[in-house]
């Protein structure tokens, strides 16, 4: 799982051809802690078909705000630069997160 930040975001995210999952998470977010390793399981499982990077918004506030990212954990699937589904708060939990990338490959 690649860890982008503000200086990666756009290479590594938003100018991929391919579909993106993004992890938005923050410094002191227990839901994003206890979220973390179920996401990175599904990275080891899906992998090779959907790329998997995760962001810290606490170290890129500006950013996740002009993201949209209001509440967290946020997980979220790029496609060509544009956010094309997410999961916000409650509804981010390992089978929603499963349920959604199944849609993309």
């Amino acid at each position: 799982m690649l860890t982008v930040d503000k200086e990666t975001f756009e290479a590594e995210v938003l100018q991929a051809g391919d579909y993106v999952l993004v992890d938005f998470f923050g410094d002191g977010c227990a839901p994003c802690a206890s979220l973390m390793p179920a996401v990175e399981a599904l990275s080891e499982k899906y992998g090779d078909k959907i790329k998997f990077t995760k962001l810290n918004t606490t170290q890129a506030r500006r950013l996740a705000i002009g993201q949209k990212i209001l509440g967290l954990p946020v997980i979220a699937i790029y496609k060509d630069g544009v956010k094309v589904e997410e999961l916000v708060k409650e509804d981010a939990t390992a089978a929603n997160i499963e349920s959604m990338i199944k849609k993309y490959i």
